[in-house]
């Protein structure tokens, strides 16, 4: 395994949900990181950030970790969930709210049980 493989893999397993996208949160850097920011901002799910435009390694990087070609790519507790275009299809079928859910997320728009 590589140090940027290595790196990617800790990553992935210590944050409950990672967005490796262009740019930031606050700054996506481009039109599909910026969908996939703002379907994760409206379901009120806190996850990481990380720029892949910071380094070629990691670029190039998270695509050789998750054998996916495209950028952003979104892992849920370790797992590889999809890119823009799965996750833009899971959130207009309903599907990306009970996979959060499921994974025992409590969504800031779903009112706090008790």
């Amino acid at each position: 395994m590589s140090a940027i493989n290595d790196w990617i893999d800790n990553e992935v397993k210590s944050n409950d949900v990672v967005l490796f996208m262009k740019g930031t949160p606050s700054f996506p850097q481009c039109g599909f990181s910026g969908q996939v920011v703002q379907i994760l901002d409206y379901l009120g799910v806190e996850y990481k950030g990380v720029n892949v435009l910071a380094s070629d390694d990691l670029r190039q990087g998270i695509k050789t970790y998750s054998q996916w070609p495209t950028i952003p790519q979104l892992y849920v507790k370790g797992e590889f969930v999809g890119g823009c275009d799965i996750l833009r299809e899971m959130f207009q079928a309903g599907e990306l709210k009970s996979y959060f859910e499921e994974r025992g997320f409590a969504l800031e728009a779903v009112p706090a049980a008790g």
